[in-house]
C-alpha cells in the first residue's frame, strides 16, 4: 500500500514537472505579456509600430553591449532587448538587429573581442566610464552602451545607453528621421508633381521689368526639378503651363500665382496683354507654392521686381516637397523684431536668464530651427509652424500681412508672448535697490490676434499656489513665496488633448492672462482649448508693476481670487485680417535709400515700368490651422527647461511644437513616460482628521480588536464546557 502511494506520488511530480517545462517552452515560443502600467510605458506607442512597419528600406541595428555589467546598467541591457524584440514583432522584414558582445580592452584580448571593439570604433562607440561597488569597495570600469542605426548610406548613432527614460522615445524619432525621406519618397502611390505656370506673353515684358533672365526660367526650373529627381527616387514630374489669356482667371483661382498686366507699349513694340507666372508642388489633394517673382510696392519709388533667387531655388522646391508628404522637419523662428535671441556659439556665450539654449538643444533632436526675418524677406511658403516668442519691436502692416497669409496658407503659429516690457534701471538707481520697470507692450500683432478672437490681458496673475523660495539662514531661513511664479496643478491642465494627457503639473513665471472672445470664435466656427489654468487662489497685478516678492501681498478681499486661463489652442480655418482692405505695402527702410535712388533713376529712363500692373494672391480664408497664444515667454528659458527633456515644463513645450507641427503621435509617446506625479493638495481639516485617526483611531481599533478576540475565545470555551457536559 505504502509503495503504491509512493509511485502515485512520482507519477504525479513528473506530471507536473512535465506541464511546467511543456509551459515555459510555450511562453518562450508564444511571446506574450500584459502591461498593467497606467500609461503602458512599457508597451510600444502606435507611433513605433506604424514607424517600422512602414520601412521599405532594410534597417540595420547594431547594439555594442558589454556582458556582466552591474545593476542598473544590466537591467537597461535587458529593457533594451525586449524593446528591440517588440520592434521586431511588429515591424516589416526590413527590421533587423544584432547585439555584440563587446570587452574593454583590459577585459579581453581575443580576437573576436578586437574585432567588435574596432567594429563599435568605426562607428564613433566608444566605452564609457561606469560606477560598480565590487567586495565593498567602489571601482570604476569602461563598457561599451551604444547602438548605431543604419540605412541606405545613413547612419545614426546613440553612442550612450545608460539609462531606459525615454529610450523609446529616441529609437522612433531616430528610425523616422532615417526612413521618413527614404521609405516615403520609395512608398509613395503617386508622383510629386512640379508644375511651372507660366505665360509666354510675360516674357515679352521681361526688358521692361528689368528681369532679363526671365525667358530661360522654364529650362532653368527644368534642369532643377531633373536634379532633385536622383535624389527623390524619381518621384518627381515636371509640367510646364502656358496659360492662355482666357484661362488665367480659372488658374487663379486654383494656384497662388502672379498676374501681370500691360497696356500697348509702342516704344518697346509690346501689345496690350496679361500674363501668369508661378510654381506648384502638389501630392494628391494637396498644393504648395513658389512664388518666382517678388514685387515690392515702395511708396514714391514705385514697383519693384525680383526674380527668385535661382540658387536656391532646389532647396526651396525640395522643403516644399517634404513639407507635403509628410517630412518636414523644419520650424520656423521669428529672429526679428526684438524676439528671444536663439543660443549663440558656446565661445561666444554668456550666461543670462533670457538664454534658449535648453529649448535649442531640446528642438534640434527632431527639427531644425530655421530663422526668419520678415524685415528684409517673404515668409517661406514650406513651414508647417511658426514660433513667435517675445516680440517687442513694433510690426508694420506688410509684416503682419505675411504672417497672417501664411497662416492662411495653413502655418500654426506659437506665439509666446509678455504683456509687459521689462526694463532694468541705470547702475546707479539699481545700487539703491531700484528694482526694474514694466512698461505695456504693443506691437501691432495684438490687433491681428483681436481679429482671431484670442488677446493678452495687461496684467500678470499672482497666485496664492505659487513657488516657494527657500530663504538663507541671515534672512531668517524659511520659505517665500514667488507669487509671480504660479504652480498649475494637475487639476488645471487641460487632459482632453493628448498630448497634454500626462502632464500632470508645471511652474510658470511672470505670465498674463489669456482670454478668448467667444462671439468672434463662434462667428468663424473657430474651436478654443483652453490649456492650463492658474488655481482658485489667483488675483490679477495690474496698473504700476512691482515683482519684488517683499512687496507682494495679495488681496484681502475675496472676490478678487479667481482662476485665470493662462494658455489657450484655437482651431479651425481662420478668415484674413486684411479681408476688405488694401493690401499693404512694404515700407522702404533707411539703409535702402541708396538703391532706392537707382531704382527712381531706373524708373524715370524706363517710364514703361510704370504701366504695368501686378496683381497679388490674396487668401481671404485659410486651411484649416492652429494658434496658440501662452501669456509668457519665461516658459522656453533655459531657468524654467532643463537640457534632457524629461521636466514636465519641457514635455509640455515640445509636445506642443510636436502638436502644431503634426505630430501628435510622438507627442502622445513622449508623454507616457513622464514620471512627475505629484501628490494632491490635501485640505486642512483633512489632515487633521487623518492625523487624529493615527493617534487615537488606531489604538482604539486594536483594543476592540483584542476585546473581540477575548469574547470569541471566551464564547469558545464556554461552548466547549457545555459540549462535554453534556
Amino acid at each position: 500500500m505504502k509503495g503504491k502511494f509512493q509511485a502515485d506520488t512520482y507519477i504525479k511530480f513528473l506530471i507536473y514537472a512535465v506541464v511546467i517545462i511543456l509551459i515555459n517552452i510555450a511562453g518562450k515560443t508564444l511571446f506574450y505579456r500584459v502591461d498593467l502600467t497606467e500609461n503602458r510605458i512599457y508597451s510600444l506607442s502606435d507611433a513605433s509600430k506604424t514607424a517600422v512597419a512602414k520601412l521599405s528600406e532594410p534597417l540595420t541595428i547594431n547594439v555594442f553591449f558589454t556582458e556582466n555589467l552591474p545593476a542598473p546598467h544590466n537591467s537597461t541591457k535587458r529593457y533594451l532587448m525586449d524593446l528591440l524584440e517588440e520592434y521586431a514583432i511588429s515591424a516589416n522584414n526590413y527590421f533587423n538587429y544584432r547585439f555584440y558582445d563587446v570587452s574593454p580592452q583590459e577585459d579581453g584580448t581575443s580576437d573576436k573581442a578586437m574585432e567588435n571593439r574596432k567594429l563599435a570604433e568605426n562607428y564613433g562607440i566608444n566605452p564609457v566610464e561606469i560606477r560598480m561597488i565590487e567586495q565593498d569597495e567602489m571601482k570604476f570600469k569602461k563598457a561599451y552602451m551604444g547602438m548605431v542605426m543604419i540605412q541606405g548610406d545613413i547612419i545614426e548613432q546613440i553612442p550612450a545607453i545608460t539609462s531606459t527614460d525615454g529610450l523609446e522615445y529616441k529609437l522612433t524619432t531616430t528610425i523616422r528621421k532615417l526612413n521618413n525621406k527614404i521609405s516615403t519618397l520609395a512608398s509613395l502611390p503617386e508622383k510629386v508633381k512640379i508644375k511651372l505656370i507660366m505665360s509666354s506673353s510675360v516674357k515679352n515684358v521681361a526688358p521692361v521689368i528689368g528681369i532679363t533672365e526671365l525667358p530661360q526660367l522654364p529650362s532653368s526650373v527644368k534642369e532643377t526639378v531633373a536634379k532633385l529627381n536622383d535624389s527623390n527616387y524619381g518621384q518627381l514630374t515636371y509640367e510646364y503651363i502656358d496659360p492662355a489669356t482666357d484661362k488665367i482667371d480659372s488658374l487663379i483661382e486654383k494656384y497662388d500665382i502672379r498676374v501681370l498686366q500691360w497696356p500697348d507699349i509702342p516704344e518697346k513694340n509690346i501689345t496690350a496683354g496679361r500674363g501668369a507666372i508661378g510654381l506648384s508642388v502638389e501630392y494628391g489633394e494637396e498644393m504648395s507654392y513658389v512664388q518666382l517673382l517678388n514685387i515690392m510696392r515702395i511708396p514714391i519709388i514705385g514697383t519693384r521686381y525680383d526674380l527668385i533667387d535661382m540658387d536656391n531655388l532646389e532647396e526651396i522646391i525640395n522643403e516644399n516637397i517634404e513639407s507635403l508628404i509628410g517630412i518636414n522637419e523644419d520650424i520656423g523662428y521669428l529672429a526679428d523684431h526684438g524676439t528671444l535671441e536663439l543660443a549663440a556659439p558656446m565661445m561666444m556665450q554668456q550666461q543670462n536668464n533670457d538664454q534658449l539654449q535648453n529649448f535649442q538643444t531640446l528642438m534640434n533632436e527632431n527639427y531644425t530651427l530655421k530663422p526668419v526675418n520678415l524685415k528684409d524677406d517673404r515668409m517661406p511658403e514650406s513651414l508647417n509652424c511658426l514660433i513667435i516668442a517675445q516680440p517687442t519691436e513694433t510690426f508694420t502692416d506688410y509684416e503682419l500681412y505675411q504672417i497672417d497669409q501664411a497662416l492662411m496658407r495653413g502655418t500654426n503659429l506659437a506665439i509666446f508672448t509678455d504683456a509687459f516690457k521689462q526694463t532694468q534701471p541705470p547702475r546707479q538707481q539699481f545700487q539703491f535697490n531700484m528694482g526694474p520697470s514694466y512698461k505695456p507692450l504693443a506691437t501691432g500683432l495684438e490687433k491681428l490676434l483681436a481679429h482671431y478672437g484670442v488677446r493678452v490681458k495687461p496684467s500678470y496673475v499672482m497666485d496664492k499656489n505659487s513657488f516657494k523660495q527657500t530663504m538663507p539662514a541671515q534672512a531668517g531661513g524659511g520659505e517665500r513665496n514667488l507669487y509671480f511664479a504660479p504652480m498649475i496643478e494637475n487639476k488645471n491642465i487641460n487632459k482632453d488633448l493628448g498630448f497634454m494627457k500626462n502632464i500632470k503639473g508645471l511652474i510658470t513665471l511672470n505670465v498674463s492672462p489669456v482670454a478668448v472672445d467667444n462671439e468672434i470664435l463662434k462667428k468663424n466656427d473657430i474651436s478654443a482649448y483652453q490649456l492650463i489654468s492658474s488655481s482658485d487662489d489667483a488675483w490679477e497685478m495690474t496698473g504700476q508693476i512691482n515683482l519684488n516678492p517683499m512687496f507682494i501681498q495679495p488681496p484681502k478681499e475675496n472676490e478678487k481670487f479667481k482662476s485665470y486661463a493662462l494658455a489657450y489652442l484655437l482651431e479651425g480655418k481662420f478668415s484674413s485680417y486684411f479681408n476688405g482692405k488694401d493690401i499693404p505695402q512694404k515700407k522702404m527702410e533707411a539703409s535702402d535709400a541708396a538703391e532706392a535712388e537707382t531704382e527712381t533713376s531706373a524708373q524715370k529712363e524706363n517710364p514703361e515700368l510704370a504701366k504695368i500692373k501686378s496683381k497679388e494672391t490674396f487668401i481671404p480664408a485659410g486651411k484649416p490651422g492652429k494658434i496658440c497664444i501662452v501669456g509668457s515667454s519665461a516658459m522656453l528659458k533655459d531657468n524654467l527647461l532643463d537640457t534632457e527633456g524629461r521636466s514636465p515644463n519641457a514635455a509640455f513645450i515640445l509636445n506642443l511644437i510636436d502638436s502644431l507641427n503634426g505630430r501628435d503621435d510622438i507627442a502622445a509617446m513622449r508623454s507616457k513616460i513622464q514620471q512627475f506625479n505629484p501628490l494632491e493638495e490635501t485640505e486642512v481639516a483633512t489632515k487633521n482628521v487623518i492625523k487624529l485617526f493615527n493617534i487615537v483611531g488606531l489604538p482604539v481599533i486594536i483594543v476592540l480588536l483584542g476585546l473581540f478576540t477575548w469574547w470569541r475565545r471566551n464564547v469558545r470555551r464556554k461552548n466547549i464546557q457545555l459540549l462535554f457536559q453534556k
